[in-house]
């Protein structure tokens, strides 16, 4: 049995790492080494999470995939939980989350085969409902933002997100010096329509 923890913020301007100390100290209380961990910046309603499909991978049947919170894993909605849910299912990965405490069986070398049992069917249900929860409070806080964008905009005080001048600048350079658009991805963490956008002013 190998412990996998998957560490996720969902922008680059946010420090994904943030929860590491409390995740490895959660192993730590338990005698249980982490084998790998996995940290990436991608949005938990996004399925397309090259990280956690990565550990999921190198993952063998009994593994543990360790996190934070249940948002870490999934803000996704009904389809693609179910589709990731199919994926931690066939590969007989046990999910272990410090907000959940029914999953903490699944972290325990020692426990017998029917309690590990009877905690994984309650776990199952508990991750759906927390996955559900997390769902909610992403399309909320959507909505809301939305709604607070089109009051500013109707009374004129609306006026986006600032560019980030250095990190434009950044990649301008990049762009003049050759780089190419995925290098140029790779290194400043931004989307595709970011450097299409800045190589039209560099490269008019």
């Amino acid at each position: 049995m190998f412990v996998r923890a998957y560490l996720r913020a969902s922008t680059f301007e946010q420090d994904a790492t943030r929860a590491r100390e409390q995740v490895e100290a959660f192993a730590a209380e338990r005698g249980l080494a982490i084998a790998a961990t996995y940290v990436e910046n991608e949005s938990g309603a996004s399925f397309k999470r090259p990280e956690l499909f990565r550990l999921l991978a190198d993952s063998r049947p009994g593994d543990i995939l360790l996190i934070e919170q249940v948002d870490r894993l999934s803000r996704l909605n009904a389809d693609d939980w179910s589709k990731l849910k199919a994926e931690l299912a066939a590969r007989h990965v046990r999910v272990v989350a410090l907000d959940l405490p029914t999953s903490w069986a699944m972290a325990d070398p020692k426990a017998v085969e029917f309690t590990v049992r009877m905690f994984d069917a309650i776990n199952a249900m508990m991750l759906d409902m927390l996955a559900a929860v997390a769902r909610k409070d992403y399309e909320d806080r959507r909505r809301r933002q939305a709604q607070g964008q089109a009051k500013a905009k109707a009374e004129g005080r609306y006026k986006g997100r600032p560019a980030d001048t250095k990190r434009n600048d950044g990649i301008a350079s990049m762009l003049k010096a050759g780089m190419s658009w995925s290098k140029v991805q790779a290194a400043t963490g931004c989307s595709r329509a970011t450097v299409a956008k800045i190589a039209k002013i560099v490269r008019p």
